[in-house]
């Protein structure tokens, strides 16, 4: 009898499980047009469930949500062993853990070098879940390759993520011929997080005489800045997966350690005095997006009222290592050369058009590559079959990484 009740109470819990998550994962929007939406809708239901899942083994006690995100995340993902075509090393670079990719084909003289920092709404993302993606990369471009894995939210706060890349970066451009790479040739790039990550190193290291500058900066879906999210792409990408827009609000709170209570002050704005946005206007503003990006629908946002409790919280939210694109022109004219990549159903988009167009103000030289049918993530899926939008940006990343 006893057996009975278990196995009828765990039957009910399963069915309000499925349920639960059917319901929630049927929020999301999935615009015509969009590449491979029966494998989005799938990654979208199963991230919901574990989502729900990880929640309710924190409530219990079990177990942290987290936890079991960077778990499934990384223990899901293929161990693809050794490769003939690379060496592979596990190291660390002042005391930050780092994995190298060195083509083993005979090169004529010194490589390229990459240094790649993940996404992961800087909580999530890890050297190993990108390890396909920068055996890719070092393969295909024959690019020397260093993973980074700096340290996350919310355990590690802004700029914990930020000082972790730079200190591998500024070593890797130090010791560089080490590992047979021209110091001269030396990239940094990240996707998403990674990407706002890859904008504030190359940032921070216009100014230094001791190393060299890097070749180029590859911004994959950048995030930009954490001021505006009333921008059309937030709008119109607002529930399209895997990056919804209450997720950007709730990884971004994270990382700069503040309550995720403080969503609604940092969707509505309040946090922005009025004088300051006046003077970010010329830089973030919907009116610098193309008309083009409007046409899926576009509302003026309401002047947000100015509330200075939000304002004490959220400052940091203002700072370059969290809002780049509000750098000075004097530091953006000394920037490399850069690539970005955008995808049209990303809450993200805009957030790489307007760094696009501050680059271009400033003489740098911008590679753009839009995915027109691209959603957030879709780097990722460049193995995928079926996949030909990822397969493309695979391409076009590894290509300007050739030519640079």
């Amino acid at each position: 009898m006893l057996l009975l009740v278990i196995g009828t109470f765990l039957f009910v819990c399963f069915l309000l499980f499925i349920g639960a998550t059917y319901l929630e994962s049927s929020k999301a929007e999935y615009p015509p047009g969009i590449a491979n939406p029966k494998l989005l809708k799938s990654i979208h239901t199963a991230w919901t469930g574990l989502t729900i899942l990880g929640k309710t083994l924190e409530k219990l006690g079990i177990c942290s949500w987290i936890v079991l995100f960077r778990l499934v995340i990384n223990s899901h993902k293929r161990k693809l062993g050794d490769d003939p075509e690379l060496l592979i090393k596990n190291l660390k670079f002042e005391c930050v853990p780092v994995r190298i990719y060195q083509p083993t084909a005979p090169s004529a003289g010194d490589r390229k070098g990459v240094v790649f920092l993940h996404g992961g709404g800087f909580m999530f993302g890890s050297i190993e879940s990108y390890d396909r993606i920068c055996r890719q990369i070092s393969k295909k471009s024959e690019a020397v390759v260093v993973s980074v894995g700096y340290r996350l939210a919310p355990e590690h706060r802004c700029p914990a993520a930020f000082d972790d890349s730079i200190k591998a970066t500024i070593h890797f451009l130090k010791t560089a011929k080490q590992y047979g790479v021209n110091p001269s040739s030396v990239m940094i790039c990240g996707d998403s997080a990674g990407g706002i990550l890859t904008i504030t190193v190359c940032q921070a290291l216009v100014t230094r005489t001791d190393i060299p500058k890097p070749l180029a900066q590859v911004m994959i879906y950048p995030s930009s800045q954490m001021i505006d999210y009333t921008l059309p792409s937030y709008q119109q990408n607002a529930m399209v997966p895997v990056l919804l827009k209450e997720h950007t609000i709730f990884y971004k709170l994270n990382y700069l350690g503040v309550n995720p209570s403080m969503s609604k002050e940092m969707l509505s704005g309040s946090h922005v005095p009025p004088e300051l946005w006046k003077k970010f206007s010329k830089w973030l503003s919907a009116d610098i997006i193309p008309d083009e990006f409007k046409v899926r629908g576009y509302k003026p946002p309401v002047t947000p009222t100015f509330n200075h409790d939000a304002y004490k919280k959220l400052k940091h939210a203002l700072d370059l290592t969290s809002s780049p694109l509000l750098a000075e022109d004097a530091v953006l004219s000394l920037l490399p050369k850069a690539y970005i990549l955008t995808c049209e159903y990303d809450v993200l988009r805009d957030d790489g058009i307007l760094y696009k167009k501050r680059l271009e103000d400033n003489g740098v030289p911008v590679i753009w590559h839009h995915v027109k049918d691209g959603f957030h993530g879709i780097f990722s899926f460049f193995d995928t079959p079926g996949c030909e939008s990822a397969k493309c940006a695979m391409d076009s990343v590894v290509n300007f990484i050739k030519d640079a």
